[in-house]
C-alpha cells in the first residue's frame, strides 16, 4: 500500500513540475521568440503609430538582439528587459 502512495505522489509531483513548465511560458508571452517571429510581432507593436518605418526598422533590430517583443502597441516593456534597457545616445529609448 505505501508503494502505491508513492507512485501517486511521484505522478503528481511531475505533473505539477510540467504544469509550471507550461505555465511560465505562458506568463513570459512574447519572450523567447525566433528570429522569423520577429516581424508579425513587430507589425503589431507598431500598428497605432503614424511612424511605420522607422518603428519597424528599430522593433526588428531590438528583436533580432532581444529576441523579445512586449504585449500590445505601446508600453508593457518591463516584460522584456533587454528591449526596455537599450538607450540612444541621448539617453531615451531605443526601442518603440
Amino acid at each position: 500500500m505505501a508503494g502505491r502512495q508513492y507512485n501517486s505522489l511521484s505522478i503528481l509531483m511531475v505533473f505539477s513540475i510540467i504544469f509550471l513548465v507550461t505555465l511560465s511560458n505562458v506568463v513570459e508571452g512574447y519572450n523567447n521568440l525566433r528570429p522569423k517571429d520577429c516581424k508579425p510581432r513587430c507589425t503589431y507593436r507598431c500598428s497605432a503609430t503614424s511612424h511605420k518605418k522607422p518603428c519597424m526598422l528599430y522593433c526588428q533590430k531590438c528583436c533580432a538582439t532581444c529576441l523579445c517583443v512586449p504585449g500590445g502597441v505601446y508600453g508593457n516593456k518591463q516584460t522584456c528587459p533587454c528591449y526596455n534597457a537599450w538607450k540612444t545616445k541621448e539617453g531615451r529609448p531605443k526601442c518603440p
